[in-house]
């Protein structure tokens, strides 16, 4: 229960006190009692018409300014107060966080409309309170100039940036506009902007849809683009692989060419050979050479071929009729 509402009961009941009082002494005929009474009911009628309704309260996250005789003079904090209301009148403000939503439209610099949906949160400053109340003399005329500053600004951020750069950069566009805010609603405003959201940024179906079939061509294209890459980085891979197989077949190819020394290619001779001499032998210079010992020992290189020259000599010669 206030403090106004008590002081009004004490009151009314002082007042009907004074009433029975001068109500005996009207029965009695006392003249003195009745003018006491009369007096009293006087005085308490005034206190019960001035008292209770001067008592006020403050809440938690209010300020109040004191205007007196209409001039702004004072400013209370969360409490109870006393100031007599035949001269003095009280306009709270509500100094917790305010949030504006705010419906506009602009367009970009290449002429696209977009509608814009966002929202300013803002504290007005306690101690700026009578400033406020002179200047704008509430809190509602206070809001509305700073929606007007809002959409302003953010109507000239966006209109220096291109439908699609605003498009693909969406979420960098609310710090941009937020920033524009705060620097032209400053200290003159008496409120601090807490944040600036863009919750949408809606552009013309007719301009979306072209958007829309613009990327899924980009998309297209660049799916096209990887797919002749792929084929072409797969050919090349290819001809290198073909090229290092060619280059260590060449160089194989070396290497057994320079380890097939006479000693080599003899046991692969013996290994092939099966031990059997041909049966016709054409030509008198025909030569067949039967390995009989290690090639590398030169001696019997030549007895061998002297063998051999000796046999293919005999096998050669005709049989007498």
């Amino acid at each position: 229960m206030s403090i106004g509402i008590i002081a009004f009961i004490i009151l009314a009941a002082a007042l009907a006190g004074f009433g029975v009082m001068g109500y005996f002494g009207y029965q009695k005929r006392k003249k003195s009692l009745k003018v006491t009474s009369v007096i009293g009911a006087i005085i308490s009628f005034t206190a019960i018409v001035l008292i209770p309704f001067s008592f006020y309260t403050v809440d938690t996250g209010e300020v109040a300014v004191v205007k007196f005789l209409g001039q702004a003079n004072n400013v209370r904090s969360a409490g109870t107060y006393f100031d007599l209301w035949i001269t003095n009148t009280i306009q709270k403000y509500d100094v917790k966080t305010q949030t504006i939503s705010i419906n506009t439209s602009t367009y970009s610099s290449d002429a696209q409309t977009m509608d814009i949906q966002m929202t300013v949160q803002y504290k007005i400053m306690p101690d700026k309170a009578i400033k406020i109340a002179e200047q704008y003399g509430s809190l509602e005329a206070l809001q509305n100039r700073i929606e007007s500053v809002a959409i302003e600004k953010t109507k000239a951020t966006l209109s220096s940036y291109k439908a699609m750069n605003i498009i693909a950069d969406r979420a960098s566009m609310s710090p941009l506009v937020e920033e524009a805010i705060k620097k032209a609603i400053d200290e003159k405003f008496y409120v601090d902007i807490q944040t600036v959201v863009m919750t949408n940024i809606d552009f013309s179906d007719a301009f979306e849809k072209a958007v829309e079939d613009k990327m899924i061509a980009e998309q297209q294209q660049l799916k096209a683009n990887y797919e002749n890459e792929t084929k072409v980085a797969k050919a090349k891979a290819d001809a290198e692989a073909k090229i290092v197989a060619a280059e260590a077949e060449a160089k194989s190819n070396d290497l057994l060419e320079k380890s097939l020394t006479d000693k080599i290619l003899y046991q692969m001779y013996i290994e092939k050979w099966d031990g059997r001499l041909p049966s016709t032998i054409a030509g008198d210079s025909a030569n067949i050479l039967i390995p009989v010992t290690d090639p590398s020992s030169s001696e019997s290189s030549q007895a061998s071929q002297t063998s051999q020259t000796s046999q293919t000599s005999q096998t050669s010669q005709p049989a007498a009729g």
